[in-house]
């Protein structure tokens, strides 16, 4: 099988699961709210492997705190709910993060704050520099301030320089850098970066456990936050009489009910993997594959000449990660159907990804649909799946919303990527209509919820 959706979770080692089996095997282990020995053992495990989490991305323990989480949207979620937002706020994000950065606009209105973007500019989906300069300047020193992008699109694979940290910071804000797709392959040093909040999922990096992530946030911004809840694990005491609480200092008042206290030993395991393989080799390694296949891919031309390919974010290699995202268009220059040609990979047993991946920003613009376009989808009344987006949007503004994501990771190999281009080979001087597509119908099955 080729699999080419790392952006989309990573794969596992057979040493990994090996050494979590010996690890469960080997021992006997109970929630970690308690000072019995199986708790202890526990506690024991859990602390030693969010020490290791720290210790992975260069960032000393005086100065961050690693919360865990249920995956990075959970991190996000964490901010975002318990960030000091009010009138004096401003909440900035770049067009291209990911859904659940996105969401926290939610929170940041519905505390009074003003909420702004950051454009993008096509083909290479780079964030505007004069627009961002512009935006910078919207704070003021009485409110809090926070600024978000992601470090790599997980649209596109664009990667926004990190230098934009200080930026930021210096002119008053706090800054959330979304690490969950860039994190896997390329090295996040925060003895050199200094984000206040960096969310991640593990399954991202080295496949298993799923289900867990970290919030990697900086003690200063942490004590701004002020959460809007408290539950089992978070406090010191609460009185139901007294109707008080104490919240819990640092990570732990974040972490809310028992921790994933059996999986969270397979994060270090899976991280000592990583620093095993090495992540200058992983990125090496990626850096080559995704190479060749911009290479590959960008001169195929039909037989009258046209492209048969259309690149959205970078052309070379300069800022992009392990993640190419793509349309294939037919001789007349009409595109091919994303979901059918996700169906067609299936049967060549190839594991690619096709939709807007959860970045509604980067696709718009991707694909030239302005504000107006959009907003019309949401006067239909009723909600409308991806497919159905799709149809409407293609046959009332002759437009195309779904895009082909292709991403190399840790065990993609030169076998890979060839059989990749040996498909997409195939769609040389084939029609749309003789392509076909997938009738919104056929929706459930066919796309997964990381589409829209």
């Amino acid at each position: 099988h080729v699999y080419l959706d790392y952006t989309g979770g990573g794969l596992y080692a057979e040493s990994q699961l090996q050494q979590q089996l010996q690890l469960l095997q080997g021992g006997v282990f109970g929630n970690p709210h308690s000072n019995n020995p199986t708790s202890l053992a526990a506690t024991q495990l859990v602390e030693q492997a969010r020490a290791y989490v720290l210790e992975f991305f260069n960032a000393s323990p005086d100065e961050y705190v690693a919360i865990f989480t249920p995956n990075a949207s959970g991190a996000i979620k964490l901010v975002g709910e318990a960030y000091p937002f009010d009138a004096d706020s401003n909440y900035l994000l770049t067009l291209d993060n990911h859904n659940s950065v996105q969401g926290i606009r939610e929170f940041a209105r519905s505390k009074g704050a003003t909420v702004s973007y950051v454009p993008v500019l096509a083909p290479e989906l780079r964030i505007d520099p004069v627009r961002l300069e512009e935006s910078l300047d919207l704070a003021r020193p009485a409110g809090h301030h926070l600024f978000a992008f992601p470090a790599q699109s997980n649209f596109s694979g664009t990667q926004h320089p990190l230098e934009l940290i200080e930026r930021a910071q210096a002119r008053g804000w706090d800054v959330l850098v979304d690490a969950a797709a860039f994190a896997p392959t390329n090295r996040l040093d925060l003895g050199a970066w200094k984000p206040d909040f960096v969310p991640i999922s593990f399954y991202k990096m080295f496949g298993y456990p799923t289900g867990m992530g970290c919030l990697l946030a900086r003690r200063e911004a942490l004590d701004k936050l002020q959460r809007p809840w408290f539950a089992g694990g978070t406090i010191t005491i609460a009185s139901a009489q007294a109707d008080r609480h104490f919240l819990a200092d640092g990570e732990a008042g974040f972490e809310d009910g028992t921790v994933n206290y059996l999986n969270i030993p397979a994060v270090e395991i899976g991280l000592r993997y990583l620093k095993a393989v090495g992540m200058d080799t992983i990125h090496e390694r990626v850096r080559c594959l995704t190479g060749w296949l911009l290479g590959q891919l960008q001169p195929l031309r039909h037989s009258n000449g046209r492209p048969l390919v259309r690149l959205h974010g970078g052309k070379d290699l300069h800022l992009r990660g392990g993640t190419i995202t793509v349309n294939f268009d037919d001789p007349e220059g009409r595109p091919m159907d994303g979901p059918r040609i996700e169906q067609l990979a299936n049967h060549e047993k190839i594991s690619l990804r096709t939709g807007c991946f959860c970045n509604p920003g980067a696709g718009e613009v991707a694909h030239d649909l302005p504000a107006e376009v959009m907003d019309d989808l949401f006067q239909y009344g009723r909600k409308l799946s991806f497919l159905e987006m799709r149809d409407v949007i293609e046959q009332k503004y002759g437009k195309n919303v779904s895009a082909v994501r292709i991403s190399v990771g840790l065990a993609s190999n030169f076998s890979d990527v060839y059989r990749l281009l040996k498909f997409v080979r195939g769609l040389l001087d084939r029609t749309a209509k003789q392509v076909g597509r997938v009738p919104a119908l056929a929706a459930h099955g066919v796309m997964g919820r990381d589409t829209a």
